[in-house]
């Protein structure tokens, strides 16, 4: 399932799925995208978090390690995946499509990836995460969208501002 992070919150609200990529050009996005998954999940008894940074020389056999093992001190955990380059190799492919295959009960799985372009996007290994879990993109917020963003990020906080102002301020900020 494919989703945006404006979806995000509704679906949060229906359901939790076993796994979560995160993945677009907005850090903030993906960030509070991320952030959203760690609380539900908290809320849903995840207690315990484990994190693995999938940076140059990663040892994939960690990942199927981290997904077997049982939780220390909770019964449901979250492992949280960073892959800061946004491509895992061969072996990360291989241990992404093994994991999305069989994913550990009662966890929650959430990848974290930057952008992830066109031919990444029609990997095995994405597929294979695509096909297990949901997919939550950070898209950046296009110019002519972007004042009514502002306005919807004002009211969350109970604030608001008129047409022109956030004109303007999309205007200073925009690129």
């Amino acid at each position: 399932m494919r989703i945006t992070t404006e979806q995000l919150a509704q679906h949060l609200k229906r359901s939790l799925a076993p796994l979560y990529i995160v993945h677009g050009d907005e850090p903030l996005l993906a960030l509070e995208a991320a952030d959203r998954i760690r609380a539900r999940a908290h809320d849903d008894g995840h207690i315990e978090r484990e994190v693995l940074t999938a940076e140059q020389h990663f040892d994939w056999s960690q990942l199927r390690v981290s997904g077997q093992s049982q939780s220390l001190f909770a019964t449901r955990r979250i492992l949280e995946i960073r892959i800061p380059g946004g491509k895992p190799g061969n072996d990360g492919s291989q241990a992404l499509q093994a994991y999305a295959a069989d994913l550990p009960p009662d966890t929650i799985t959430l990848i974290a990836l930057p952008a992830v372009d066109w031919r990444a996007q029609k990997g095995a290994w994405f597929g294979a995460l695509d096909a297990a879990g949901v997919m939550v993109e950070a898209a950046q917020v296009k110019r002519d969208k972007l004042p009514a963003w502002l306005a919807s990020r004002l009211q969350a906080q109970d604030q608001s501002a008129d047409t022109e102002t956030l004109e303007f301020i999309a205007d200073k900020v925009e690129g």
